[in-house]
């Protein structure tokens, strides 16, 4: 296999393994958090969003798009202009639907309900930060994951498309 292969195989890899973790959140970790009482729910979210950073997340997160770029970048180098065209269609997917709307809508609300204090807060405040919080969170994750979904299935077509030196 050459190194253009090579790469696409790993952009289609790892827009898999990015896209199962968004979706995997989205059917079991958001409809299991809405049946907790609001004190367990911001407790269990700020852990959550702390643990998160580490790089077995970080590096695939913020690596993809160079992996994506890079595959992109030897497929017109290579001559196949298709497959480099929709690696790119791919790459800014990425970029603005999950790395744009991450740092733009997710990471701020996580910062705020970081920066809350559950444990002198009264049960209304935690009932409100609950709500200024899981809403917004929650519609910025359906578009991430929606945008990782495509980017993924992107990065699969160049595969399947015909090289143009076929």
């Amino acid at each position: 296999m050459n190194l253009p292969d090579t790469l696409l195989g790993t952009s289609i890899i790892t827009t898999g393994l990015m896209s199962g973790l968004w979706y995997g959140w989205t059917v079991s970790v958001i409809p299991g958090t809405r049946r907790v009482a609001d004190t367990n729910y911001v407790d269990t979210m700020q852990h959550i969003n702390r643990a998160i950073i580490n790089p077995a997340f970080i590096i695939p997160f913020m690596g993809i798009p160079a992996i994506i770029g890079l595959a992109a970048f030897l497929q017109f180098r290579s001559g196949d202009t298709r497959r480099g065209w929709i690696l790119i269609g791919a790459l800014g997917t990425y970029v603005i639907g999950v790395l744009g709307v991450t740092i733009g809508g997710n990471v701020p609300l996580n910062d705020a309900l970081d920066a809350f204090d559950l444990a002198g807060s009264t049960d209304q405040a935690i009932n409100d930060r609950r709500h200024t919080y899981e809403t917004p969170w929650n519609r910025w994750h359906y578009l991430r994951t929606a945008a990782n979904v495509a980017a993924f299935a992107l990065t699969a077509a160049a595969a399947l498309v015909a090289t143009e030196t076929d």
